[in-house]
């Protein structure tokens, strides 16, 4: 029997298809996505079962749609294939993961598996059932080993003789044995039974051995041991991902994680690096700054203004804007307007980024290009937006800021605008003065500002305004277009390699 995957064919006359992701979006031919059927034949909902329907039906452009529950794709030609059940894909310490495949991979294991299941317990733990007479769960393991990446492999097998079935003839989940997860082998077993413990032999095998020791809370791990079967999973393998990086003192890019998930024992990490480390030049060079102006930009910043540029030039879009909106919720302080602005004005002049235009030269490229300090008049700030509001209704005025499409020029380096919104009553006690339930919203362009930007925008703001606009800093800091110059350096032949064989 060949491995063609053979279409399940194409829509029946009278009936509307689509393939959605997970975020409801319509999936590209060929991309795998769950199938929402419309049409004549869609009923109108569960009979006095409001909380079903809800999730049995879903309004698409006006038309209801059922949820199959199905995930799907269409070829080129118009043809449907089934991939499996969306209820059959599970999320385990950050992995999503195909049940079905693990499935395939158990009845391969030997002709004497007839039937087998594989069930997802709490969030930490696989366990794969397994209807036979003549295998055991070492075979098992050994097999999954070999076909399967580690994070895949169940916790624990259980050999049944008879599946149980419901009075249909299907598996009857409720009535699966539980799983004695007590018996688990952890870290401890390399204590107790010292046939199996292998120690390390060397100075990186006993630094890494240490190290699990501590994250484990256990007193020897054999380092033949898999973390996964130790109690290990994917979010405390990149913790110690970057533990190695303060340990050893190389560069993390150095060591690549797909080979820390592939190959999780304590001699394969040590074996990873040891080819990583450069012992020459094991000491980390600090950075300087390059004191430039002009540059061409990051990677990301040229993603955000071409995608700007082409999908949103005849429209304005606030699908970059960042809102940051903050509530005053103590009368007891109030906090000074014009405090606020000039502190404002501190972190522009300190974070070059907040005032850094970007341009599309004639040959194509996309250059930044940073307004100079002495450009800038401190008592008036003409690098980014300022306004004040007093209105009657606070939370419309909130929705329409955060939604407007008109507030940066990254041509020019406006990429930040402050909003003061305030009800009309607390603006006539004192103009200067924000008090109890006023708003300031911060509304900043993802070209200059993501996620990890806030904390230290909150700091430098706080900062300022308690030491009113007198904002320290050291004029040699590292700036973004540092970043900018140093990615454009990186040799990126492996990634751009990698990319193109999955694309």
């Amino acid at each position: 029997m060949g491995t063609k995957t053979i279409p399940i064919g194409r829509l029946l006359p009278g009936y509307r298809c689509v393939i959605l992701d997970d975020f409801s979006q319509p999936v590209f031919t060929g991309q795998e996505g769950e199938l929402f059927v419309g049409g004549v034949g869609v009923f109108a909902g569960y009979l006095g079962r409001n909380e079903l329907t809800k999730k049995a039906l879903v309004d698409i452009d006006g038309e209801h749609f059922y949820r199959t529950g199905d995930l799907v794709r269409f070829d080129s030609h118009g043809l449907l294939y089934y991939v499996g059940r969306k209820d059959h894909q599970v999320k385990l310490h950050g992995q999503r993961i195909e049940l079905g495949e693990i499935e395939r991979c158990l009845l391969q294991a030997s002709s004497g598996v007839s039937h087998c299941v594989v069930v997802k317990y709490d969030d930490d733990h696989l366990v794969a059932y397994i209807q036979s007479n003549n295998i055991n769960e070492k075979q098992l393991r050994q097999y999954c080993e070999s076909h399967l990446p580690s994070f895949m492999i169940p916790s624990m097998f259980i050999v049944l003789e008879q599946l149980p079935l419901n009075a249909n003839g299907k598996l009857d989940r409720k009535r699966l044995p539980t799983p004695n997860f007590a018996a688990l082998p952890s870290c401890s077993v390399s204590t107790n039974n010292q046939n199996n413990y292998i120690q390390p032999s060397n100075e990186i095998e006993t630094s890494i051995h240490k190290l699990w020791c501590e994250i484990f809370q256990c007193k020897q791990i054999s380092t033949t041991d898999s973390i996964f079967t130790i109690g290990g999973h994917s979010l405390i393998l990149i913790q110690i991902y970057h533990r190695y990086k303060s340990i050893f003192k190389f560069h993390i890019h150095n060591l690549n994680i797909a080979q820390i998930f592939q190959y999780p024992t304590i001699q394969d990490h040590a074996r990873f690096i040891e080819q990583s480390l450069d012992l020459e030049q094991c000491h980390e060079k600090s950075w300087l700054s390059l004191t430039i102006s002009q540059g061409q930009v990051s990677f990301a910043q040229e993603r955000i203004f071409l995608d700007e540029q082409i999908r949103f030039a005849s429209n304005g879009n606030q699908m970059y804007n960042i809102p940051l909106v903050y509530r005053i919720s103590s009368s007891g302080k109030s906090l000074s307007i014009l405090r606020v602005q000039r502190a404002l004005q501190a972190i522009v002049m300190k974070h070059s980024i907040l005032r850094t235009a970007l341009l599309l030269h004639t040959n194509g490229i996309v250059m930044q290009s940073v307004t100079e300090i002495d450009s800038l008049d401190i008592n008036y700030q003409e690098s980014f937006g300022f306004t004040i509001l007093d209105t009657n209704d606070v939370e419309s005025a909130i929705y329409e800021t955060i939604r407007r499409s008109d507030l940066f020029d990254l041509t020019k380096g406006r990429v930040l605008h402050c909003y003061i919104i305030r009800d009309c009553s607390s603006s006539l006690e004192n103009e200067d003065l924000l008090m109890k339930n006023d708003i300031i919203l911060f509304n900043i362009h993802h070209s200059a500002f993501d996620g990890a930007s806030t904390s230290i925008f909150l700091r430098d703001l706080s900062l300022a305004y308690n030491l009113d606009a007198q904002l320290p800093f050291d004029s040699n800091m590292l700036q973004y277009i540092d970043y900018s110059v140093h990615e454009r350096q990186l040799d990126m032949t492996k990634s751009r390699d990698f990319w193109n064989a999955q694309l």
